[in-house]
């Protein structure tokens, strides 16, 4: 009686093929990978989870502010001033989207296209400001 059943073959040579050769390893690899019944599930989860801000709604004092602002800026686009512009960027794929601050130097605004256009050629709208702050402004205040 065997001890072992498969002791008859455990240390005979693995056979190879005459005809064919081996298998590369990475293709050997491929056929374990992991298989995705859902194409493309994981990155709509990813996407649905991403979360994006609401576009906030100005009052008129602060819209006044920022008129003044613009108009200051726009008088004195030959003095190179920099400003910090914080503006809302809608979303592509999703209602919402992003407040992004950007400094730069207004090079000027375009009033016909309502935007403020700085030195490397980044075009912001005008109706998507938030918030403008400069060390020129204090001229304004004072």
């Amino acid at each position: 009686m065997n001890d072992f059943p498969y002791e008859d073959i455990i240390n005979l040579p693995h056979q190879k093929s005459k005809t064919r050769k081996p298998m590369p390893i990475l293709n050997r690899a491929a056929q374990f990978a992991p298989f995705a019944a859902l194409t493309g599930y994981d990155e709509a989860v990813k996407e649905t989870a991403r979360l994006t801000d609401e576009r906030m709604e100005l009052d008129e004092y602060t819209k006044d502010e920022l008129n003044r602002k613009l108009l200051f800026l726009q008088e004195h686009t030959d003095d190179e001033i920099t400003a910090t512009i914080t503006y809302f960027v809608p979303d592509e794929r999703k209602s919402g989207g992003e407040y992004v601050s950007l400094t730069g130097t207004v090079k000027k605004i375009k009033e016909y296209e309502n935007v403020v256009v700085l030195n490397d050629d980044t075009e912001i709208p005008i109706q998507e400001i938030l918030l403008i702050e400069s060390e020129a402004f204090n001229q304004i205040e004072e």
